[in-house]
C-alpha cells in the first residue's frame, strides 16, 4: 500500500507498544494457573477505561487495574490478596522495553521526528516507567489522558497533545499496538501507525479506517515512516 508522508510530530503509546506487559504474565501463573488470564484482565481494563469515559466518568487507570483484577478473580473464583496487588503494581511500574524500541526511536529522532507519548496511565513521580526502562531522554514531552480525565481514544486525547505542543492534530502521527488507538487518532485528525505485536491486527470491516502505516514491528515501521 502507498505510505503517505508522515507529519513531524510521532506520539506513541506507552503500555504494549514500548512497554511489554507481558512481564505481568508471571503473576496471572501464579494467582489463576493461567498465564492467559493476563489478556483476560488487559482486556477488561481497556474495555472499562473506554466505558468510564463513554459515560462521563473518570477514574484512574491504575485504579481500574486493579479493580479489574479483583473482577477477574471475581470470575474465576479466586482470592486476591493485598500482596497479590501490591506485585501487580509493582510489576506495572517496571515493564521493561520491547528490544525494537530503543533502536528504532533513536532513528527516527536522527532522522528529524519530534517523539513524544501519550498514554492512558496516571504520571508519577519519578522515577517513571519511562525513566526505568531507560527511554525518557528520547522523547520531547510526555502526556497523561488525567490532565483531560478521559481515555483514548476519546478525541480530547489526541487534541490535548497538539494543544500543548501549539500544533494541529493532522501534525500528529500516533503509533500504538492496539488497532482502537489508531482508529480514534485517525477520526480525531491525526495520522495513525499500527505496530503488530502479537495479540494486536487490524480489523477488516467496512468504515473502519485503515493506518497509514502497518509494520510487524517497530524498526519496520521507522524504515517506512523516515522513507515516506
Amino acid at each position: 500500500m502507498p505510505h503517505k508522508k508522515c507529519p513531524p510530530i510521532i506520539v506513541f503509546d506507552v503500555n504494549e507498544t514500548l512497554l511489554d506487559i507481558t512481564t505481568l504474565e508471571p503473576l496471572f501463573e501464579r494467582v489463576f494457573s493461567d498465564r492467559q488470564v493476563f489478556r483476560e484482565w488487559f482486556a477488561q481494563l481497556v474495555l472499562y477505561s473506554q466505558t468510564m469515559t463513554l459515560s462521563g466518568l473518570y477514574t484512574p487507570f491504575g485504579d481500574l487495574g486493579v479493580g479489574a483484577l479483583r473482577m477477574v478473580a471475581e470470575i474465576h473464583q479466586v482470592n486476591i490478596t493485598d500482596p497479590d496487588i501490591a506485585e501487580l503494581k509493582e510489576r506495572m511500574s517496571k515493564m521493561p522495553a520491547h528490544p525494537d524500541v530503543e533502536p528504532a526511536l533513536t532513528r527516527l529522532r536522527k532522522a528529524g521526528f519530534r517523539l513524544v507519548t501519550l498514554t492512558n496511565s496516571a504520571s508519577g513521580v519519578s522515577p517513571t516507567p519511562l525513566e526505568k526502562a531507560g527511554l525518557s531522554q528520547l522523547f520531547e514531552r510526555t502526556f497523561s489522558v488525567e490532565s483531560v480525565k478521559k481515555f483514548k481514544p476519546a478525541p480530547e486525547t489526541y487534541r490535548l497533545v497538539a494543544d500543548e505542543l501549539a500544533v494541529e492534530t493532522s501534525d500528529l502521527c500516533l503509533v500504538a499496538c492496539h488497532l482502537w488507538d489508531t482508529i480514534g487518532a485517525q477520526a480525531a485528525g491525526c495520522r495513525g501507525a499500527l505496530v503488530m505485536r502479537p495479540h494486536n491486527t487490524t480489523l477488516p470491516a467496512s468504515g473502519v479506517p485503515r493506518p497509514d502505516f502497518i509494520a510487524s514491528d517497530l524498526a519496520v515501521l521507522a524504515d517506512q515512516i523516515i522513507g515516506s
